[in-house]
């Protein structure tokens, strides 16, 4: 089992303590702040962990999933062709777009790519 000897320090204190080891290297600032992990005789560092938690005291957070509300999955602007040959585009890009039910598009296919144009109302009128 992984054990800390101490926990991390965190927030005015971790700044504090990186200010006070100015001179050594970042996985010893890390270690001497209680980022890593002993398991038997082996140390690992967290040198991700700290430089986080650095940023964090600092005001910075960089954590895109705290954002979110935990809901749905991200978009990848990515799509796969269906076993019945069909292309599905899903609702997060169509909400990104503003798109509405019922507006039309134009297929136009290149060399190995699928462009779609909107139809414009007036494009729609003279029709």
């Amino acid at each position: 089992m992984a054990e800390n000897a101490t926990a991390p320090l965190t927030g005015k204190a971790l700044l504090q303590k990186v200010k006070e080891f100015d001179n050594l290297r970042v996985r010893e600032k890390a270690k001497r702040c209680g980022y890593y992990t002993a398991k038997g005789d082996t140390i690992r560092v967290d040198v991700t962990g700290f430089y986080d938690a650095v940023l964090a005291a600092k005001g910075l957070h960089l954590d895109p999933e705290s954002a979110r509300d935990g809901r749905g999955r991200e978009a990848t602007y990515r799509v796969s062709v269906h076993k019945n040959g069909q292309i599905v585009i899903g609702s997060a890009y169509t909400q990104e777009m503003g798109l509405q039910p019922g507006d039309e598009f134009i297929i136009k296919l290149g060399y190995k790519h699928i462009r779609l144009v909107q139809v414009d109302q007036e494009e729609q009128e003279e029709e």
